[in-house]
């Protein structure tokens, strides 16, 4: 029996964050991703968040990785109603209890911080919309499919994840639908690596595909290449050493603190790494690169072996000037030593986290680097500091930015334009192609540049609906 089928776009259209698409198939619905909006005041947006359905109808969430603008409303969504299953990769299924029950403990201690704003004002307290167990809850419905395994989640669709190469566990997914018009193959592409990241494989190519939902967040640049990268990265850190400051590198805890620790790990293992130690301060990301040393032999074997690794190390085994900071005493205790430092703390886009407290206290000194090896969303103070505000506001503060700003764009984990080009070029068939997860500058760049090689390319808006 056939069955109708739609797609709605719910989220990442026409913007980064937010990635969530609704599969409708016959009287199923299901989740291409549940993540959240990054960028904004998490309490307001997440007290106010209304979703574009009912989640208790959902009968299945397909992740394509565990990034919180990919995963972060998992938690809101079990609270809502939703207690259907939760397919991903088993890397994602590793990753996920540590992103979204920190994500949720954030909300929960900010919410008790405005409490207790509010109550010494005499105001009304604001109850949580969710709490640690529904965290808990979506960790449990998650039922791991490694790559390359067809899987039959529901009547009428099969399922099979590819390597999309970005982070640990990350996956295109690939769906064939059984609809009104036969059997039709969506292809999610998630977040499409970068080949020249390290430790990562490069993303899967795909044979064929009728339609294409495609990330574009860098649609409109190419990246420069990883020499010219580790070039600049060594001449910021030596700079740093010869003004006699240290270097604060905001990082997410997923996959780019990773990738970092790689590239002082190679800088030590040749003798050119001028810092006295590196802090790794953040918990999470504490956390997250312990789950990577559980999956070393599933990354890049060659990347690996180029900072010496043997059968049996950690990624910290690489780097012995590396400290784990996890309380929050030995995070303040950082801004105490003046020079000789290497600071990797989150977040990524300094919308929160302990780097703000670092640059509260350190952004004024110019003899201090602070080094941006991410992509910074509109609306974060990350980005600010990138397009070169002089003076910032922190914790009721005003600072002046005298700390010298680098920004190094090949370290990204995401696909540039050539590569996001190449990648759609090699699927067969005549797929209709829509471009998402990219700010709209970027998606009219790339919708350009595939028009002229006689690839045409829909960008869609939120709420638009497709027949699949």
């Amino acid at each position: 029996m056939s069955l109708s089928a739609t797609l709605q776009f719910i989220g990442a259209a026409q913007q980064v964050t937010g990635s969530c698409y609704l599969i409708k198939l016959g009287n199923k619905q299901i989740l291409l991703d549940c993540g959240m909006v990054q960028g904004a005041d998490q309490i307001r947006e997440w007290h106010k968040f209304r979703f574009a359905f009912k989640p208790k109808d959902i009968d299945l969430v397909i992740l394509s990785h565990a990034h919180i603008d990919h995963s972060g409303l998992l938690p809101l969504l079990v609270a809502r109603g939703f207690d259907g299953k939760i397919i991903c990769t088993p890397g994602t299924a590793e990753l996920l209890p540590v992103l979204l029950k920190d994500s949720v403990h954030l909300y929960l201690k900010d919410l008790e911080w405005q409490n207790r704003k509010a109550a010494r004002a005499g105001k009304k307290l604001q109850d949580p919309v969710l709490r640690l167990q529904d965290a808990e809850r979506a960790v449990q419905l998650c039922q791991p499919v490694p790559y390359k395994k067809r899987v039959l989640p529901l009547p009428g669709l099969e399922l099979e994840f590819a390597d999309a190469g970005h982070i640990l566990g990350s996956a295109i997914v690939q769906l064939w639908l059984k609809g009104n018009q036969g059997m039709r193959k969506l292809v999610f592409s998630g977040d499409l690596g970068n080949p020249s990241t390290v430790l990562m494989y490069d993303p899967a190519e795909i044979g064929q595909a009728d339609i294409v939902l495609m990330e574009s967040t860098y649609g409109n640049r190419n990246h420069q290449d990883l020499d010219s990268s580790l070039a600049e990265l060594t001449a910021a850190l030596e700079q740093a050493h010869k003004d006699g400051g240290n270097v604060f590198i905001p990082a997410f805890a997923l996959g780019r603190t990773q990738e970092i620790l790689y590239y002082l790990a190679l800088l030590h293992h040749q003798g050119r790494l001028k810092q006295r130690v590196v802090f790794l301060d953040s918990p999470m990301a504490i956390s997250i690169t312990g789950i990577y040393n559980e999956y070393l032999r599933c990354l890049e074997q060659s990347d690996l072996a180029a900072i010496g690794f043997k059968p049996g190390m950690q990624l910290q085994d690489l780097l012995p000037i590396l400290r784990f900071t996890e309380s929050v005493e030995e995070s303040m205790a950082i801004n105490r030593v003046t020079e000789g430092a290497i600071v990797i703390a989150g977040s990524g886009m300094c919308n929160g986290g302990r780097i703000v407290h670092h640059l509260k206290h350190n952004l004024w000194k110019n003899s201090n680097h602070l080094i941006f090896v991410g992509f910074q969303a509109q609306g974060t103070l990350g980005r600010r500091l990138v397009d070169g505000e002089r003076r910032v506001k922190l914790f009721g503060q005003d600072i002046v930015v005298k700390a010298k700003v680098h920004t190094i764009g090949g370290f990204s984990a995401h696909a540039d334009q050539s590569e996001l080009i190449s990648w759609v070029q090699a699927i067969g068939g005549q797929p209709r192609i829509y471009l998402v997860h990219g700010e709209s500058e970027a998606q009219l760049a790339l919708q350009a540049k595939l028009a002229g090689l006689s690839i045409n390319t829909q960008i869609p808006e939120k709420g638009d609906v497709i027949e699949l």
